[in-house]
């Protein structure tokens, strides 16, 4: 898990959200809103069906392409109850909450790094995830 998550406001545009992912090399970004019921996500995907469906992302806000029904992981969760939630909702990150504080942001990448390290069922050669 992240503990350090890109956060975004409900007002800001998707370019700039965009933006912000891009330079983090994240897939999603944490959306807190000081008037909301708590935080909300937005996701490379959210973009980029925005984006197919001929919006502008300098004129569309964050707060109106919110992923819905979102699943909130606890810390003491393990790596395959957190996949397996991934895998039932069809999504790749998961919000962590201890209490009502975020703690991280847990994504597919960092569950495939851990068990690819440390469960995988075969050698994994050290030339994969090297660039070429």
């Amino acid at each position: 898990m992240s503990t350090l998550v890109l956060t975004v406001g409900p007002g800001h545009t998707l370019r700039e959200a965009a933006r912000l992912m891009g330079e983090r090399r994240v897939g999603a970004a944490v959306v807190i809103d000081p008037d909301g019921a708590g935080p909300g996500i937005l996701t490379e995907r959210d973009v980029l069906l925005s984006v197919g469906r001929g919006e502008n992302p300098d004129d569309e806000v964050v707060a109106d392409h919110l992923t819905t029904d979102i699943v909130f992981a606890a810390p003491d969760w393990s790596l395959e109850e957190a996949a397996a939630a991934m895998v039932e909702g069809s999504f790749r990150h998961l919000i962590v909450l201890d209490g009502a504080e975020i703690a991280g942001m847990l994504s597919v990448r960092d569950v495939v790094r851990v068990w690819t390290r440390e469960g995988a069922s075969c050698d994994v050669p050290a030339s994969v995830g090297r660039a070429a």
